[in-house]
């Protein structure tokens, strides 16, 4: 081994161990501080500084609604032609973001969308078909199903309650639906066990409530003319309908065109047409839950 050979091999050592040096160094200075003799030589005091700056949450920055996003992407899917996953979104709003500004617009159409399943001639979720027996009579029937005459004549094309003979078929519907009265935010919805139907807007309340409560359906009438009518009776049909509850003792009907609130009875008063789906859909004896501290 030549002297030139060995000076070349201490030369890159030399060369090296400046680069190693130079990098802990550094390493030392910007990165890491070490300990032992190179913090004495060369003190240093890092500043903890965060990588990423986030601003601080401010009053002005608008509040992500995700009720608003799936209420959004409902439109879509209903533009289309999607109809059940759009159905899907709308429900997932009502139930699960009833405070979201889109929460109004999809109760509203969800309930157009149930009351056209419930209504429609199809044989939806609950319908039966009843087979007439010899001494059966239209009362009997109804009440024997939990149903009512309007709603019978409604499912069956019929314009008056002529004579049964056995073995005619009705479609029925058992009413087993509840209402929930929230004064408050003047809304009545009506609810199957835990499923939103719809709401129906109230016009006026008359009178207060102070705690919550339940009751039930005591009664179900026509006004017309000053007149009330019975179900049973052909002058229910063009009268407006009127729900009387049990206690305390309110009444939903019908706010007319005109009328002095001061002469309104207690209760809650809606539309015309929404009264008449309404009463269409209950019964005397339907559960009622009064919710006097909704807002």
């Amino acid at each position: 081994m030549t002297l030139w050979f060995l000076i070349r091999i201490v030369a890159a050592m030399a060369v090296l161990a400046i680069v190693i040096s130079t990098i802990v160094t550094v390493r030392h200075v910007r990165v890491e501080p070490r300990e032992g003799r190179l913090a004495e030589w060369i003190p240093v005091e890092m500043e903890s500084k965060p990588m990423l700056a986030l601003p601080e949450p401010s009053a002005d920055m608008p509040e992500m609604d995700p009720g608003s996003k799936l209420f959004e992407r409902a439109r879509q899917l209903l533009a289309v032609g999607d109809l059940d996953a759009a159905e899907d979104r709308l429900r997932t709003v009502v139930s699960m973001y009833p405070r979201s500004a889109a929460a109004p617009e999809a109760r509203r159409i969800v309930g157009e969308m149930n009351l056209d399943e419930i209504l429609g001639t199809g044989m939806a979720a609950g319908k039966i078909v009843y087979k007439v027996r010899p001494g059966d009579s239209y009362l009997g029937i109804a009440a024997k199903h939990d149903t009512t005459l309007d709603l019978i004549m409604h499912f069956n094309g019929l314009m008056n309650l002529g004579s049964l003979q056995p073995g005619d078929e009705l479609t029925l519907l058992p009413l087993n639906f509840r209402l929930l009265i929230e004064p408050n935010r003047k809304s009545v919805s009506l609810w199957d066990a835990t499923r939103f139907i719809k709401e129906f807007p109230v016009l006026a309340v008359v009178g207060t409530v102070s705690d919550d409560s339940k009751t039930k359906i005591g009664s179900k009438m026509g006004l017309r003319d000053g007149k009330r009518y019975q179900p049973a009776n052909e002058g229910y049909r063009g009268a407006n309908k009127m729900l009387g509850l049990e206690r305390p003792a309110w009444q939903i009907t019908v706010l007319e065109e005109g009328a002095d609130p001061a002469a309104l009875a207690p209760g809650l008063y809606l539309s015309a047409p929404d009264m008449e789906e309404l009463a269409l859909l209950t019964r005397p004896g339907n559960e009622v839950e009064i919710r006097a501290s909704s807002r």
